[in-house]
């Protein structure tokens, strides 16, 4: 069993060394938000001022979504650790749904977790998730869910820091990061 865990952590260890490219700052590179745009192109309930409630299908999202996002929004699949996009990504802006577009999170909520995922410790809007219990894998849970697509993200634990004390734990791939147009100081 400790062979396991070991062969494991050198697995995330190797995978996190070969994540997306950074800007020196740790911001993902202009391939990855052009990545972004392009996979949404034929994603028609994609939009990040629309916050209707959407009532689609899982048929349909396997349509419009890319696989990898369909598996983990639709099928509460999760990522590797460490191995994720933004999972130690820093810089000013705002995560958005990647299934809906939804606004999420502001990057000022985002803090360094060691969980291997992207960590916040507020949502953008009240209604921005919704929290399910989960009681998969023999564990009692509160998964967090697009408040728009109901499409899953993550979990949200009572470990985090203050002024909240929640750690709300997100897959990467189900995340799209858009920074702030503007530096710091201007207005």
């Amino acid at each position: 069993m400790k062979m396991i865990l070991t062969a494991w952590a050198a697995v995330c260890i190797l995978s996190a060394c070969q994540s997306q490219p950074k800007t020196e700052k740790g911001e993902p590179t202009k391939n990855v938000k052009e990545m972004t745009e392009n996979k949404n192109a034929k994603n028609p309930y994609y939009s990040r001022t629309d916050t209707s409630v959407l009532k689609v299908s899982d048929e349909e999202w396997k349509k419009v979504l890319p696989e990898d996002v369909f598996e983990i929004s639709r099928n509460k699949d999760t990522e590797r650790p460490f191995t994720g996009k933004y999972w130690n990504t820093s810089g000013l802006g705002n995560y958005y749904c990647a299934a809906c577009g939804n606004e999420l999170f502001k990057s000022d909520a985002k803090f360094s977790s060691t969980c291997g995922w992207p960590s916040f410790f507020k949502t953008k809007r009240p209604n921005s998730t919704k929290y399910l219990e989960d009681k998969s894998y023999g564990m009692t849970r509160i998964e967090v869910v697009c408040g728009r697509c109901e499409g899953h993200l993550g979990h949200l634990f009572d470990d985090g820091p203050p002024p909240t004390g929640k750690r709300y734990c997100m897959n990467s791939l189900v995340l799209d990061f858009e920074p702030d147009s503007k530096k710091p100081g201007e207005y």
